[in-house]
């Protein structure tokens, strides 16, 4: 008879658990297709978006259409009415291309061949004569050990190692690619060369130059960098196999400046329960010099400025605060980042979760997750909310770079995931402007966003 009543009690207790978890997917759901619903009939972030990429344009750090579109996101944040807008202030650097870049080949087989290049970011200039030698080909650094210092010297470095296109993660080709961009010059200076060109990060063959940072190694001579278009490294490489003495004649006129203030931008939502505790969200302002800066990182700020309008407008009133970082300075040096980790660390603030949108404004395909295995876990069981949306996936160890420095205090990094194939079309060249970015795409990313931050917000992670 005992156990008959202790195996009926526990029966019971089961479906009470079941069924409250039942109305809890199903609340959760309903509130979820709202959010999406009202992303995708609002063209506010868009306009915004359009705002932001026609009106001030490119924003690299240190110059004044950053400096103007710092200003901007706060006059936006305020005019939303929300509870808090400030500034957080920084140095940054102050790097400028200067005049158009010009490359020549010179060549007693083929004649003379204008190349289509751009300097990499804080390389120095070539000086107003420019830099004239013969090329040699390599693949990766070991090349350049296997030539040594005798057959370099004086020369002109072409890093030549495309991004591997048969992954099908197009950041992991990115990944593997990059370190000939970022030191490839301060290794080629090692032997002796004289300048380098890279071959353009992208998987497409095209005419457009895609920049980014380098940097040079302390106590290497300081040697100029560009890079340049896959179509002409295709063209240079061609050249090369029939005309080893091939000279290749570039200028560029890049200058450094003293550096200058500019902040990174806030704004926040009080939550009615636990204020002191927050949900952070955000993306970069800046961007670099030769486009418009939609999908890096435009569309990031604009979607995590989104979720905010989204609370307020389905009248969803945060248990826990809400905030929006509007990052400067993640292409060059990083120090927005690193800024809002030391006044995080100062105040003793008690951060959640930090969420970041920096891989354009694709089809969502789900988030990565930088956490313990407790907090992996959890993401991994609400992702059923978001299948009905074409999120499926959650990928474990990373968050994002202007949020990477909150490790150090032991907050979980999570990173909105969308669909990579195109970005690297685009990045760090003259191809990312506003008209590439599909609006619908770009909402149901800040829905993705706002979605996840609501259930943090009821459930914590």
């Amino acid at each position: 008879m005992m156990n008959s009543i202790i195996k009926k009690t526990i029966l019971f207790l089961i479906i009470i658990v079941l069924n409250t978890s039942l109305f809890s997917q199903t609340t959760d759901s309903i509130v979820i297709k709202k959010i999406y619903s009202a992303a995708l009939t609002n063209d506010i972030a868009y306009n915004n978006l359009e705002y932001l990429c026609k009106k001030i344009g490119a924003r690299i750090a240190g110059s004044p259409q950053a400096a103007a579109a710092v200003e901007w996101a706060k006059q936006l944040l305020q005019n939303m009415d929300i509870d808090n807008v400030y500034t957080e202030e920084l140095w940054v650097h102050r790097w400028d291309r200067g005049e158009k870049e010009y490359c020549k080949l010179v060549s007693p087989l083929f004649g003379t061949q204008e190349l289509t290049i751009c300097a990499l970011g804080e390389s120095i200039g070539t000086g107003p004569t420019g830099i004239n030698a013969e090329i040699i080909e390599v693949k990766n650094f070991d090349d350049l050990k296997k030539l040594g210092k005798k057959k370099i010297k004086g020369k002109i470095i072409f890093f030549n190692r495309p991004m591997d296109a048969t992954l099908f993660n197009t950041f992991e080709a990115y990944g593997g690619a990059v370190d000939q961009r970022f030191s490839g010059a301060s290794e080629a200076a090692k032997y002796g060369a004289i300048g380098v060109i890279v071959r353009s990060l992208t998987t497409n063959i095209d005419e457009f130059p895609h920049t980014g940072i380098m940097r040079y190694t302390e106590g290497t001579p300081k040697i100029p960098a560009v890079a340049v278009c896959t179509k002409d490294a295709e063209l240079l490489s061609q050249w090369l196999q029939s005309d080893p003495k091939l000279k290749v004649y570039i200028k560029t006129n890049c200058q450094f400046y003293p550096e200058v203030k500019s902040c990174n931008v806030i704004g926040e939502i009080k939550g009615s329960k636990y204020p002191d505790e927050f949900i952070m969200v955000g993306g970069h302002i800046d961007s670099w010099d030769l486009g418009e800066g939609a999908q890096d990182d435009g569309v990031g700020c604009m979607q995590s400025i989104e979720v905010l309008r989204l609370f307020k407008s389905l009248g969803i009133k945060p248990k826990h605060s809400i905030r929006v970082v509007i990052f400067m300075d993640e292409e060059i040096a990083q120090r927005g980042g690193q800024k809002h980790k030391d006044l995080v660390e100062l105040k003793n603030e008690k951060i959640i979760a930090a969420i970041e949108s920096d891989g354009g404004g694709f089809i969502p395909t789900g988030f990565s997750i930088d956490a313990s295995e407790e907090k992996i876990l959890k993401l991994k069981e609400w992702i059923k909310l978001f299948e009905n949306y074409g999120m499926h996936q959650v990928d474990v160890g990373w968050g994002g770079v202007d949020i990477d420095p909150l490790k150090e205090v032991n907050i979980p990094l999570i990173g909105l995931e969308t669909s990579s194939q195109r970005y690297f079309d685009y990045q760090h060249s003259a191809k990312d402007t506003f008209d590439k970015v599909n609006k619908r795409e770009m909402q149901l990313g800040s829905a993705a966003m706002a979605a996840l931050i609501y259930l943090i917000d009821q459930y914590g992670l």
